[in-house]
């Protein structure tokens, strides 16, 4: 990006009196990263100093949060005080009618309020996009046929959604495919309305990981294969990790000096058996269609609970089966 000499001396004059990249980032609305990236341009291109002063790194002060440490399309969060549950969902792949685990979810949204609900990626499929070739002149269905089935089932959760509930889209790998292929394709429709996945879905914050306090973290995909989140967990170190894409539904604890930490996989709100999965050419999958509820208290989250589908209109949870 190019600043005009007035744009400059602003920044020059904002550092020399706050004296802090963390208090300057908090100041202008940017991230510390491109404040000190700013600062070390700036004073090659002007040949001058622009020394801190005003260090916030002291051990008494307040360490910046994660969610502090990178632009919101990258992270986003909130503060671990601020919410008793969230619900995650991953790889619902909308394209066929409501499944079993879909209608579950709508229900535990009603009854349990939470007060974020986060698609954890691949809620889009992009089938006639995808670098796989068809199989037995299967008819895929279109990019708009998907985006209509993403659209009809993402407002209906929005219609079920308690007051204040944020709706979070951490995105998955096959989401990206609609930007990717735009990208590929036609660059020079950069910033066109419509080119960008989170235009057609404008109530749903978009980000690549989402932060619950300073200890827990929501992304679609990290480590893969089906011991994922046990993989997650200590590449992670002391941070409860929450992912999807693999369809797994399972949690893999890991104590510690510390505590007990969480490498949770949210399985798939998709019908494994679905047609949208024809590629595995019918071999059996270890996967679990459901998804996860996450509850926090004195700082900390609880013990993960799973919801599992376990039937026709039948999900698995707290010991009992519940009728969907």
């Amino acid at each position: 990006m190019q600043y005009t000499k007035q744009q400059d001396e602003e920044f020059i004059r904002v550092w020399k009196k706050l004296g802090s990249p963390t208090l300057v980032a908090k100041h202008l609305g940017l991230n510390p990263r491109s404040v000190l990236n700013r600062r070390a341009a700036l004073q090659i291109k002007y040949d001058i100093e622009i020394p801190t002063h005003n260090s916030q790194r002291d051990a008494k002060k307040e360490k910046p949060k994660k969610i502090e440490l990178a632009a919101h399309n990258v992270r986003r969060g909130i503060d671990i005080d601020k919410v008793k549950r969230v619900i995650v969902f991953s790889d619902a792949h909308f394209t066929d009618a409501p499944t079993t685990a879909f209608r579950a979810l709508l229900k535990f949204i009603k009854k349990f309020k939470p007060e974020v609900i986060i698609c954890n990626g691949d809620a889009f499929d992009g089938q006639v996009l995808s670098r796989f070739p068809s199989i037995n002149y299967d008819q895929k269905p279109t990019v708009l046929e998907e985006l209509n089935a993403c659209r009809w089932h993402l407002d209906e959760i929005e219609k079920v959604r308690p007051a204040g509930c944020r709706l979070i889209w951490t995105l998955g790998n096959h989401d990206m495919r609609y930007e990717s292929w735009l990208v590929n394709k036609v660059p020079e429709y950069s910033g066109v309305d419509g080119f960008s996945l989170k235009y057609h879905f404008p109530n749903w914050e978009t980000c690549w990981s989402f932060w619950i306090g300073e200890e827990t973290i929501v992304k679609h995909r990290f480590k893969g294969g089906r011991t994922a989140g046990y993989s997650n967990l200590t590449a992670a170190g002391n941070t409860n990790i929450i992912t999807g894409h693999t369809h797994v539904l399972c949690c893999s604890p890991i104590s510690n000096y510390q505590g007990t930490y969480w490498g949770i996989q949210t399985g798939c709100l998709a019908d494994p058996m679905s047609p949208t999965f024809e590629y595995c050419e019918d071999s059996p999958k270890d996967w679990r269609s459901g998804f996860v509820m996450l509850s926090f208290a004195d700082g900390r989250m609880l013990m993960p609970e799973m919801v599992m589908v376990c039937g026709e209109d039948e999900v698995e949870f707290r010991g009992e089966i519940v009728q969907v």
